[in-house]
């Protein structure tokens, strides 16, 4: 009971029925103190604590873990080091608590320490060593301990998702491939942490692969596994497999529903969004990110009467609070329509304060519609901001072009010159047998580049 009082946040009636029990165990007295430590009162766990006729391990892990989760290093290794007695969990706490707090050298040497390590001493040392940007050593402690716990997932898991946090996809697939050949069977994790790293080199053939194989252990239609689907076929241009894959979902949450319309609206199919929307209010509550696809959208489909409705919908529901992304996608389907003096209004009434992102995209719009008077106005607020914007300078610099006003052109390249503004060159990328392969405009350094001009 004191734990369910836990859980949702009741500690006057936890400690209140904590104080009738006649005759209070150590089960009791290490619920109340965990009770008081997830509820923020860390005070009242240490005054417990030090009340606490008989302590066990589990007491002094409880409240090492608690001085952790708070940031107070010293005072849990303190603590830790004054234990009478340290079982594995209370070991695998510090390490893991180490990690959290950012210090992954004291975790090493503890994990060192150890007398005897379990699986979860291994994936929190791992995982640490991952998320602090130390990949290399995580695969160098992995390596050794491949030999001890070869088929545990967990182990395999927390490297393969380390490697993704840390942006080396390449290595994260690496790591999954061999999970495979030595037949450790992935769970629904490994699955999505594998296929985000698909979908960050965009490589859909091993994503597609990996679909297979999630298809065939019966994960395609789980929540996690299948929203990976949905962004990774999404991000790599297959809509109509995000959709297929969509629908096989059997409990379809928030995030799902929002991959799949903001799938849509990137790919420029605002009809297909808008009946998604739909289902999706029988089923659950939209939230910010659900309205920041729908006006992205309307905005690539020409729908400026819908973005409005959209806009004003959101605007009154007390639930979601109207953000500037939410105005700059506004902002931008008034600019594609043409409607540049009502979208420079709604920027200037923004309630809240217009960054240089917004303005930039009434810059542009200014641009497809060759309006140099509210691009001149737009521009000098970008300016103010930032005064090194690339792209406010090339645009600006294209319309005084397009107008023939080559006083202003050679005014903003001298400009640029003299802050050392550099455009920012334009890239493509493909991939091939696995691996991404980027290039720059007029760029002729890499290998594949003239091949790949005349492919």
């Amino acid at each position: 009971m004191i734990s369910a009082y836990a859980c949702h946040h009741m500690l006057p009636e936890a400690l209140d029925l904590f104080r009738k029990i006649p005759s209070k165990d150590v089960v009791s007295w290490n619920s109340i103190i965990k009770c008081c430590i997830y509820c923020g009162n860390f005070a009242t766990a240490w005054k417990l604590f030090d009340e606490m006729p008989h302590r066990n391990v589990v007491t002094w892990t409880t409240l090492v873990d608690g001085l952790l989760r708070l940031g107070r290093v010293e005072d849990a290794e303190r603590l830790f080091w004054a234990m009478p007695n340290r079982d594995v969990a209370a070991w695998n706490a510090m390490v893991h608590g180490y990690c959290s707090n950012g210090r992954v050298e004291d975790a090493m040497r503890l994990f060192c320490r150890m007398p005897l390590k379990d699986v979860i001493s291994w994936t929190s040392m791992i995982g640490g060593l991952d998320q602090n940007g130390k990949s290399d050593e995580a695969l160098v402690l992995f390596e050794k301990m491949v030999c001890s716990v070869q088929r545990n997932v967990v182990v395999w898991t927390a490297l393969v998702t380390g490697y993704g946090l840390n942006d080396r996809h390449q290595e994260a697939l690496e790591v999954f491939g061999k999970m495979m050949k030595m037949n450790v069977v992935p769970n629904e994790s490994s699955f999505t942490s594998a296929l985000n790293s698909c979908c960050g080199l965009e490589d859909v053939e091993r994503g597609k692969e990996f679909h297979a194989a999630a298809t065939k252990m019966g994960l395609e239609s789980s929540v996690y596994v299948g929203g990976s689907l949905v962004v990774m076929y999404s991000k790599c241009g297959y809509i109509g497999d995000a959709i297929f894959v969509f629908k096989r979902i059997s409990e379809k949450s928030i995030v799902s529903w929002n991959s799949i319309i903001v799938g849509c609206a990137e790919h420029g199919c605002g009809m297909w969004a808008l009946t998604l929307f739909r289902q999706m209010l029988r089923e659950i509550d939209p939230d910010e990110i659900t309205l920041t696809g729908l006006l992205s959208a309307c905005s690539r489909s020409g729908m400026f009467q819908k973005a409005e409705c959209l806009f004003r919908y959101f605007g009154q529901k007390r639930s979601i609070t109207l953000t500037v992304e939410h105005y700059a996608c506004m902002v931008d389907v008034l600019g594609r329509c043409g409607e540049l003096d009502e979208a420079e209004a709604l920027v200037t009434s923004m309630p809240v304060k217009a960054n240089s992102m917004v303005w930039l995209i009434l810059l542009s719009a200014c641009r497809m519609h060759s309006n140099l008077h509210v691009a001149e106005r737009a521009a000098r607020k970008i300016f103010e901001m930032e005064p090194n914007c690339s792209d406010a300078y090339v645009l600006l610099s294209n319309m005084y072009a397009a107008s023939n006003r080559w006083d202003e052109v050679d005014e903003i390249r001298r400009t640029m010159k003299d802050n050392r503004v550099v455009k920012q060159p334009g890239s493509s990328w493909l991939t091939l047998n696995g691996l991404r392969h980027e290039f720059l405009s007029a760029d002729t350094s890499r290998p594949l580049t003239e091949k790949s001009c005349t492919d």
